[in-house]
Parts: C-alpha cells; structure tokens; sequence
C-alpha cells in the first residue's frame, strides 16, 4: 500500500481555506483537499484510495460529540477518534504516518490529537 498524493482535511463544517487566517499555513490556501466531514468519510477514504500525502485534523465533528449531561461518553466521534483509527491502521499495515497537520481550534483537542500522533510518529 503506497502513499497517494491526495490531502485530507477533516472538518465538519470549514474547509482549508477558512482555516489559513489562524494557522498562517500557506497549505491551506491549496483547491485539491479532499474534504471530509465525519469519522466515517475519514475511513471510507483512506480504506477506498489508501494513505494521503498530508492530513490536517479538526477535533470537534459536530455538535452531537459533545457529551450529554446524564452521559459520559462522546455521541460522535472526534478528530481523536480519526487519529487513534489512523495509528492502528498504520500499525496494521507497517505504514508511516502521512505528514500531518491539526487546525482544531479546541486547544484541549487539538494538544491530544497532536500527542498520539507525534508520539507514533516517534517511536
């Protein structure tokens, strides 16, 4: 399974542009991301087309992964969810990690998604 030249962003509501403003990485302001808007379009994608070049997470995907008050679990999975999916996936199939990026604008979220990441990426 190689690496295809493809970028995925994970957002459910911006797309890359909307994010250069903050995060100042010329990437953004790329036209060909493919994006996708929920854990299962992450997976479908990177199961259909095999690993992006370049995948940029968002954390929060949608308002229903907030956690109910008489709940202690997410109702949707997050950008975390997607990254913890990606490790294993890679772990899986003997892969590196694609170059990554993380444009949440929760900082809780993004700090966790950046963590898993890095500390794979550095094993």
């Amino acid at each position: 399974m190689k690496i295809t030249k493809r970028f995925i962003f994970l957002d459910d509501i911006r797309d890359p542009v909307d994010v250069y403003p903050y995060t100042k990485e010329g990437i953004f302001l790329r036209n060909d991301w493919c994006i996708v808007r929920n854990y299962e379009q992450f997976t479908d994608s990177i199961l259909e087309k095999g690993l992006p070049r370049i995948i940029s997470f968002d954390h929060d995907l949608g308002d229903e992964h907030y956690m109910k008050p008489d709940r202690q679990e997410y109702i949707e999975k997050t950008g975390y969810d997607c990254a913890k999916w990606l490790v294993e996936y890679c772990m899986d199939h003997v892969l590196n990690l694609p170059e990554f990026y993380c444009h949440s604008m929760n900082p809780v979220g993004k700090d966790n998604i950046e963590r898993l990441l890095n500390n794979f990426k550095n094993r």
